[in-house]
């Protein structure tokens, strides 16, 4: 993956998604208009930040790919497995307002050029998918209890019901997010994961740490998707909470960094590594 910044924003990205097109990439907290403990590219609608001030670092992350702001697709993000596809009819759903966000669903996915979808994170893990050959993308927001419940492997599913997609033609991106190093968890998540073939918890010094990267990955092989296609950040956000925002470092407080993945329409620029140089 590659760092690039246009203008005040810096995103990081795939060099090969960008250079097919791929509009995407994982953003970082500076660059933004928010005030603390937001500071300063926040965007998170709901998380009790000033309305305009995220708007704005929206159509800031969205100017870097020459698109509108209006184009955004949210999900209401609720720590499950649900999945939504998008179509073109959806664009603007969550982009303005979080009670528009599309309900109940973790997952969005979709084949048709337009709609850019975003999620919203701070230490839960995103994952970006790209189907080459049909084409279609899709971004899921996973942490323990969406990872527990399958969250991606069902995203995949989606994308094999709905545009025929094959697993085994998938790519997929883990972003920046909570490291096996700092993801210290309680017994209730221990338990919730001891039937797991690979398990993803660690033990170490007494305590016990989830592996969220590992944990995807796992679900994304068991659903076909080959290894190799698999790309992992490897960045914690807590160690790195000077870079990107984290639930755990900030103590609960914090901002989002957002992810977003999208088929570029032709006058869109996928790549913010060209813009940038």
């Amino acid at each position: 993956m590659v760092r690039c910044t246009v203008g005040p924003v810096t995103v990081w990205q795939l060099e090969r998604w960008a250079a097919r097109g791929i509009v995407h990439g994982f953003t970082e907290r500076g660059g933004g208009v928010s005030r603390p403990p937001f500071d300063s590219l926040n965007f998170g609608l709901h998380v009790g930040d000033d309305v305009e001030l995220v708007l704005e670092n929206r159509r800031r992350l969205c100017q870097v790919f020459g698109m509108s702001a209006s184009t955004l697709v949210a999900g209401e993000q609720v720590h499950g497995a649900r999945v939504a596809v998008v179509t073109a009819a959806d664009m603007g759903r969550g982009a303005a307002r979080a009670e528009e966000a599309i309900p109940g669903v973790d997952a969005l996915v979709t084949r048709e050029r337009g709609p850019l979808l975003i999620g919203f994170f701070a230490d839960c893990v995103p994952v970006l998918l790209v189907d080459p050959e049909t084409p279609a993308v899709g971004l899921v927001h996973a942490g323990w209890r969406g990872t527990w419940q399958g969250v991606a492997a069902r995203a995949v599913e989606a994308m094999v019901r709905a545009f025929g997609t094959r697993p085994q033609s998938l790519e997929a991106v883990l972003g920046p997010s909570i490291g096996p190093c700092c993801y210290e968890v309680g017994p209730e998540v221990v338990e919730r994961f001891a039937n797991w073939a690979v398990s993803p918890i660690r033990a170490r010094n007494g305590r016990m740490y989830l592996d969220l990267w590992a944990a995807n990955r796992h679900l994304l092989t068991a659903a076909g998707v080959p290894a190799g296609n698999i790309c992992t950040a490897a960045i914690c956000t807590r160690c790195r909470s000077d870079r990107f925002f984290s639930y755990r470092a900030a103590g609960g407080r914090t901002g989002r960094m957002a992810a977003v993945i999208g088929l570029s329409m032709p006058a869109a620029h996928g790549s913010a590594a060209a813009q940038s140089g």
